[in-house]
């Protein structure tokens, strides 16, 4: 890394940082800190959803995906188209029929306060442990860049002699990371969120379709050499039929699990939901959220075809470096482009892709964090104050809830240094584990049941049968949102009827 380099980051940060107190002013209550006054624009939406749903694990797995094995990822992509075409017609009428900032005030209307503030809980919790480890493995990529610095080890043992120089400045980093996205997303809630979100998509875009470019370049034969290549190695099959349960990236696990997938993530989950109530109406936030699967389309069919020309430029051409990656062992294909980038690209290129990938994540974190304050406050506090302060005092709280949400995730990413990778991999797959139980919830109240005691059954029976599916079967990933939705769904309809039939007795 160059000093060009660590400019172009640092002032990407700072940038982020003064959009932040540009639009801290002018809010006046807790609705216009966490729906940016219901004012937003539909193609604003849009870039914050498809920003929000990529992180740093998007832009380093999936061209390793690619490089290793081929273009199936994409069927999962069709399964998100599919999905979010089902919450339009399914799940967003809801969301505008009442003044709401959280998805699961809905759930207070149909079952009580009870059940949403469960909703809550689970949202809170696997959301804040999920996305403490996407910092973790965000601080790992800036560290890695100061690192390259000769001068940072040195500084590190000044300042804090007797731990490892790698340690000091991950922690560093982590810091840097976590104090930026709390400072912006506090200040400015959700409307900086939504414009730092779009600068983001903007960087990390850029950032990548310029190492796409650099990599195309270093193929001497081109396009009709990256198409030979590819074909001939399997490297460009997209679809595979096989109805293996325990496959991922399959046709059927795509378009089925990927719907159901998107349906629990982006119709139920707050992180997402919170982009629907900042649009003033219902078709805007349609139309948001049916033209970012195009734009996620295109982004995840950018990444691939950069897996792809990795695969055939290392190949043919650096073969020498793939050894010395995977030292004679397994190559380890997440660490391909991130090779690429320090390796291939030229002063300035690094800083900018290293920029990208921090900006993929703090996308993910600022909007973790707003969602997360607007949970605790329309979830928890409001209900039990009963709007007893007023609008600056509740501001004054959401902007505190911000805080230790961030917090509370830079403690996770700071325990996460004594994990392996493998742990956080575990971690990362709870939000695929517990969205299907919510999702099941949601549509048992559409369904028109309204029983507290159902919608409890439904959740306890949903997690013991999803913890039996991931303990006891080899089932993918891609079919957990699924099989948690319908066994939710089903365990609170039975125990609805069970409670008709004894009450009738």
């Amino acid at each position: 890394m160059s000093a060009l380099d660590i400019s172009i980051i640092v002032v990407y940060l700072f940038g982020t940082l003064w959009l932040g107190f540009a639009l801290s002013r002018g809010q006046t209550t807790v609705q216009d800190y966490f729906t940016s006054g219901r004012q937003a624009p539909w193609w604003l939406l849009m870039a914050s959803i498809v920003a929000t749903e990529t992180s740093t694990v998007t832009i380093v797995s999936v061209p390793g995906f690619a490089f290793g094995n081929n273009l199936t990822f994409l069927q999962l992509v069709f399964g998100y188209l599919l999905g979010r075409a089902l919450i339009v017609w399914l799940l967003l009428p809801s969301y505008f029929r009442g003044d709401y900032f959280t998805a699961y005030q809905i759930l207070a209307e149909r079952f009580g306060g009870g059940v949403s503030r469960l909703a809550s809980m689970i949202f809170l919790a696997t959301r804040n442990l999920a996305d403490g480890f996407r910092l973790f493995a965000t601080g790992l990529v800036l560290s890695a860049a100061l690192l390259t610095l000769p001068a940072t080890t040195t500084i590190a043992a000044t300042l804090f002699p007797g731990i490892p120089g790698e340690t000091t400045v991950l922690f560093v980093s982590l810091c840097t990371l976590s104090l930026t996205v709390i400072l912006y997303t506090s200040l400015g809630g959700m409307s900086a969120v939504l414009w730092t979100d779009l600068l983001q998509l903007s960087v990390y875009l850029l950032g990548a379709g310029l190492a796409a470019l650099v990599l195309y370049n270093l193929i001497p034969g081109g396009l009709s050499e990256i198409i030979s290549t590819a074909s001939t190695t399997g490297q460009l099959q997209i679809f595979d039929f096989s109805w293996d349960l325990s496959r991922d990236y399959t046709f059927w696990t795509g378009l089925i699990g990927g719907s159901c997938l998107t349906i629990s993530t982006h119709g139920t989950d707050q992180l997402i939901v919170q982009r629907y109530l900042c649009s003033q109406t219902q078709r805007g936030a349609a139309r948001a959220l049916l033209l970012s699967g195009v734009v996620v389309l295109g982004q995840f069919l950018l990444f691939l075809v950069i897996g792809v020309m990795l695969y055939v430029y290392y190949i043919g051409y650096a073969p020498d470096a793939i050894l010395t990656l995977s030292g004679g062992g397994p190559v380890p294909t997440d660490r391909i482009f991130p090779t690429f980038i320090v390796t291939q690209l030229p002063n300035g290129f690094r800083g900018l892709l290293v920029a990208a990938i921090v900006a993929a994540a703090m996308s993910t974190l600022s909007s973790s964090l707003n969602a997360s304050a607007a949970a605790t406050l329309g979830d928890f506090y409001m209900p039990a104050t009963q709007d007893s302060h007023t609008a600056q005092q509740y501001l004054a709280l959401a902007r505190r809830s911000t805080i230790v949400w961030g917090l509370v995730q830079l403690l996770v990413a700071c325990v996460a240094i004594e994990f392996s990778q493998q742990v956080i991999n575990e971690v990362l797959g709870i939000s695929s584990f517990s969205s299907g139980l919510i999702l099941g919830i949601f549509l048992l109240g559409l369904g028109g049941y309204t029983r507290r005691s159902a919608a409890y059954a439904g959740i306890c029976v949903g997690a013991v049968t999803m913890t039996s599916v991931r303990l006891l079967t080899e089932v993918s990933w891609q079919w957990y949102a699924l099989v948690g939705t319908v066994a939710t769904l089903l365990a609170g309809v039975l125990a609805d009827r069970l409670a008709d039939r004894r009450f009738d007795g």
